[in-house]
């Protein structure tokens, strides 16, 4: 998901995305959405299967 499709799902979940990076931002929508927050702090495996992140965080394609 490029930026401004990550800072338009922020503002749907009424997060306020000014000076954020793109990785504070997705943190902040997995917080806000009950999830951990973990986007860009898994090293090579990662566990959540289902994750709408998960791509981008593990550097997948």
């Amino acid at each position: 998901m490029n930026l401004a499709e990550v800072k338009e799902k922020a503002k749907k979940v009424g997060i306020n995305v000014k000076k954020m990076k793109k990785a504070e931002i997705i943190q902040a929508i997995q917080a806000k959405e009950n999830n951990i927050p973990c986007f860009g702090t898994a090293t090579d495996y990662c566990d959540q299967e289902e994750c709408l992140w998960r791509k981008d965080c593990l550097g997948l394609k």
